[in-house]
């Protein structure tokens, strides 16, 4: 299994998905600066001509009048441990959950995803975390191999910093391993994300089923996890994102200080940013930021954190990522699109912005030479709704 990431992460990858032809023709094609009908047409896996005009060549797919745009980039999803964990202490079988995961993205338009696994665990207490990526990262390596999944994979390695055994589990991956992305996440109860406690207390609780007692001890727990590790363990996740040639993220960042950290560290985009100073620093800094799709269907964070339509209409918003909806990823576009009167610009935030901070330069646009990722859209009212999936110009969905 070849990775190109650890040479040059701006580089294109080594990709062995399948690949086929077509043709898509009478559409509203997004290109990247415009919208314009006519055909796209994508051979061997790349798009080989865009035509304008509404004539349907004879075996090309006639999309009356539907959009077609780049297949979607999905750079942060917590979707597989969903799959592989759909209840707690429920573990699914693995492989059948690998395969519903890509199935779910690949119908929801997704046609590239960084597959966001936790690293760093907690043993004791009623609130663990068990070690599971590296195993679940050797069957998803293998599934890929088999030729087994719909779309292109890559992993995202979630490096928490309050836990126990971070760098442990980072030491068994290298740069073989499609490590494209390593976020830093510190997760310390009392700022960035859970700067209010009683938004953890209702996310752990409901998660884990703690009671008050068992909610403190969990706390302190934590805090004395970070005083111990806490500095250890973000150098040393740096060193690892570097070791694989992974692109480095930074989560939750609150404050000006903690994204000059993140610049320091060589971060490349934000996740999250929870207020408007942070997005404000990652925009000052020249850090992506990357905003979660389903704070922008639901209107805000439900952790009471900023908006990302409040940013959008800042100008300090430059990725989505679906999160925990893959199927809010489509959507979310469309409604940013509404927001700026700019389609492309939209389409682009799930595309070609998130391609390129994950250092792929070989997708995320309808344009020559790009791979032949495609979807065909139909808008019914405001809602978007796939029509046609193709990835690198083979039909997955």
């Amino acid at each position: 299994m070849s990775s190109h990431f650890a040479a040059n992460p701006e580089a294109d990858v080594d990709d062995t998905d399948m690949s086929g032809n077509v043709c898509l023709a009478n559409a509203q094609i997004v290109l990247p600066d415009r919208v314009m009908y006519g055909r796209v047409t994508a051979i061997d896996g790349v798009i080989t001509e865009i035509v304008e005009g509404d004539y349907v060549p004879t075996g090309a797919v006639d999309c009356e009048g539907d959009y077609v745009l780049p297949g979607l980039v999905e750079l942060h999803t917590d979707n597989l441990e969903r799959h592989i964990e759909p209840r707690p202490e429920v573990d699914w079988p693995h492989l059948a959950a690998l395969i519903a995961h890509d199935g779910e993205l690949a119908s929801t338009g997704i046609t590239t995803v960084f597959d966001a696994l936790r690293v760093g665990s907690i043993h004791g207490g009623k609130a663990r975390y068990d070690a599971y990526a590296r195993n679940l990262a050797n069957e998803l390596l293998e599934a890929r191999a088999a030729g087994l999944f719909r779309i292109s994979h890559f992993l995202h390695l979630r490096a928490e910093i309050c836990s126990e055994t971070l760098l442990e589990e980072m030491a068994l991956f290298g740069p073989e391993d499609r490590v494209g992305i390593v976020s830093l996440m510190d997760h310390t109860p009392g700022q960035r994300q859970f700067r209010d406690l009683s938004a953890l207390k209702t996310y752990v609780a409901k998660k884990r089923g703690l009671n008050d007692a068992e909610f403190d001890e969990h706390v302190a727990n934590l805090k004395e996890l970070h005083r111990k590790n806490g500095a250890r363990h973000e150098a040393g996740a740096v060193a690892e994102a570097a070791r694989y040639g992974a692109v480095l993220a930074s989560h939750d960042d609150t404050t000006a200080e903690q994204v000059q950290t993140s610049l320091v560290n060589g971060v490349r985009f934000g996740e999250f940013p929870t207020t408007v100073e942070a997005a404000q620093a990652c925009r000052e800094r020249g850090i992506s930021v990357m905003m979660g799709a389903p704070n922008i269907i639901r209107g805000g964070s439900h952790s009471g954190n900023v908006s990302a339509l409040e940013l959008a209409k800042a100008d300090l918003l430059d990725i989505v990522s679906s999160d925990y909806v893959p199927a809010a990823l489509l959507l979310s576009a469309f409604a940013l699109a509404d927001v700026w009167q700019d389609l492309p610009r939209a389409i682009a935030c799930v595309t070609h912005n998130p391609a390129k901070a994950g250092g792929l330069k070989d997708r995320g646009q309808v344009k020559a030479g790009k791979r032949g990722d495609l979807l065909r859209v139909r808008l019914h009212g405001k809602t978007p709704l796939i029509r046609g999936v193709w990835s690198k110009g083979a039909r997955v969905g």
